[in-house]
């Protein structure tokens, strides 16, 4: 099953990165560095417009190559200039080709915040992400237990970031909402499958309270698609392929802008 060896993948690859750069180096770099810019606050709604997370993602394992010689520190930079609220980068090298690197670059780059999508299931994860300049991580329901979800979560607090707990179930869902999270992510992609279908963030968004920060992942490829989520009622939607397979994604992300400000005119 992908997930699973996805998250086994990242597992390994952070233990190897361990030994070359070892856990008290990582916490000494971020005693240095300042907090980081708010995610929860840039992505909450407040009966505004819908806002973008856009990211910036190499390769898919369900649509191949995208942009494989993308830079992320351009891509951020372009992302923020055409008025997204956020960057998320995959980091994930497994089907991905993304690396610590581009997150990295991503940061340095942009002054909004940023969400690092990878497959996260240990401390040293974490402190890599924060070290790196990241203001969220992403955690997946589906793949860790509640009291490790709620753990890695907890980790993240203390380093002064956040964390978008997603989930594609229903089941899932529950586990993230009683991990008690401020930010829920409902993935309209199953990742195991491949299968991307909007009808997810319709029935799963009801079972988020208000209060708690509605973020819809995957499947955006147009404009109706972008009004749909946002009436029905979500905070923030993350968009990358469509933006990656774009000619000029700068004017695409633009135009997914003015379509979410005219539907919240509306």
């Amino acid at each position: 099953m992908f997930l699973e060896d996805a998250m086994r993948f990242s597992f390994e690859e952070a233990k190897r990165r361990k030994k070359e750069m070892p856990a008290k180096s990582l916490e000494a770099m971020i005693g240095s560095l300042e907090k980081p810019p708010s995610f929860a606050d840039a992505i909450r709604r407040n009966d505004g417009a819908l806002r973008i997370i856009a990211e910036v993602k190499r390769k898919s394992p369900s649509r191949g190559e995208l942009k494989p010689e993308a830079s992320a520190g351009s891509f951020a930079r372009l992302y923020e200039r055409a008025g997204a609220s956020a960057v998320s980068v995959l980091t994930c090298a497994y089907r991905f080709g993304g690396s610590m690197k581009d997150l990295r670059e991503a940061c340095e780059n942009c002054s909004i915040p940023t969400l690092q999508k990878d497959f996260i299931s240990d401390e040293y994860q974490v402190l890599e992400a924060r070290a790196c300049g990241a203001s969220a991580i992403l955690l997946i329901s589906d793949a860790l237990r509640e009291d490790r979800l709620m753990e890695l979560a907890s980790f993240s607090r203390e380093l002064g970031m956040e964390a978008l707990v997603e989930s594609h179930f229903v089941e899932g869902l529950e586990r993230a909402l009683d991990a008690g999270e401020g930010i829920i992510g409902v993935n309209n992609r199953d990742l195991n499958t491949f299968e991307v279908n909007l009808d997810t963030s319709r029935k799963l968004v009801e079972m988020i309270s208000p209060g708690v920060i509605a973020v819809s992942e995957s499947g955006v490829n147009g404009t109706e698609d972008l009004k749909l989520i946002s009436e029905l009622g979500f905070d923030a939607v993350l968009i990358g392929e469509a933006l990656m397979r774009a000619e000029e994604p700068s004017k695409r992300l633009h135009e997914f802008v003015l379509t979410a400000s005219d539907a919240a005119r509306r």
